[in-house]
């Protein structure tokens, strides 16, 4: 999947900047200072894009802490008696729920996961595709090879962004190129392999945008909720979502306080310090939560 979308970066960047607007820098007057802007803008969302995906491809979402234990297993050792709803709490079963159901919630309460045979922070899930638990898992995503969860779901954003941005611009620049392929069909200048590659980029550029638009809009709101995708059905049987702090703080557990990088797939020192759901281990709820 990497190699993919490697290869669909080279052809959209062959396609633009090599094809299309390239041989139009020395033309002069208005036609070279737009072919301009199109190719800085084209570069600097192509270097953005990039360098977002090779770090949700390497960052590490989030791995449990070696011998992690609830904080109220840790006091029942100590001799000290704290409630564990204090920090794994969620509903208790009802009749209508299966017994596979009850087990499972069961398991969460204790905040120990069978399969890893190891503790379980909140909002932590297991992935059958790692086979290991993530903190703050949001799901499993193909195009990027890893597991998108508290530690790299900024990263992961700013790739799926960067890339619609990308992709738009693409096909808005490609779009005169696609019309004239129709309209001057037998007077065109390119050679047929080069025709060829600016419809194929072309279509897949407008693909990729129309259906990354529909996922910017899904992630916009769960981002707005402080909700994962895993966590949207647990949150639907709520009174009120427990981790929605309000959009601006919703938005600071995931890309930090420092607005001078919220844009760039890098934290704070500072926000890594004052922050601790950046690490995917504890998280505040609001002080109302209704249960």
């Amino acid at each position: 999947m990497i190699l993919i979308v490697l290869a669909i970066v080279a052809l959209s960047y062959y396609a633009v900047v090599v094809l299309s607007w390239g041989p139009h820098l020395l033309d002069g007057g208005f036609t070279s200072f737009l072919s301009f802007s199109i190719i800085i803008t084209f570069h600097i969302l192509l270097v953005m894009l990039m360098w977002s995906y090779i770090k949700v491809v390497i960052q590490d979402p989030g791995s449990v802490p070696e011998n992690w234990k609830l904080v109220s297993e840790q006091n029942i050792e100590e001799g000290n008696s704290v409630a564990l709803s204090d920090y794994a709490s969620i509903e208790n079963p009802t009749p209508t729920l299966s017994t596979d159901q009850i087990e499972r919630r069961e398991s969460q309460s204790r905040g120990y996961c069978s399969k890893c045979q190891n503790g379980k922070p909140p909002r932590c899930h297991h992935c059958s595709v790692c086979q290991r638990c993530v903190l703050k898992m949001d799901h499993h995503c193909i195009w990027v090879v890893n597991c998108v969860g508290a530690c790299n779901y900024k990263f992961f954003l700013l790739f799926v962004m960067y890339t619609f941005l990308t992709t738009t611009l693409d096909t808005l620049v490609l779009l005169p190129s696609f019309i004239k392929f129709f309209r001057q069909a037998k007077n065109h200048s390119l050679s047929p392999g080069n025709i060829a590659v600016i419809f194929l980029v072309f279509v897949l550029n407008l693909a990729f945008s129309l259906s990354l638009l529909c996922f910017v809009i899904m992630h916009a709101s769960l981002l707005s909720s402080n909700t994962t995708s895993v966590e949207v059905y647990e949150k639907k049987k709520t009174v009120q979502w427990k981790y929605d702090l309000g959009w601006k703080r919703n938005f600071e557990q995931v890309f930090g306080a420092s607005k001078a990088l919220w844009f760039f797939p890098l934290f704070s020192k500072k926000d890594l310090e004052n922050i601790p759901a950046l690490h995917g281990v504890e998280f505040p709820t609001r002080s109302h939560n209704v249960e």
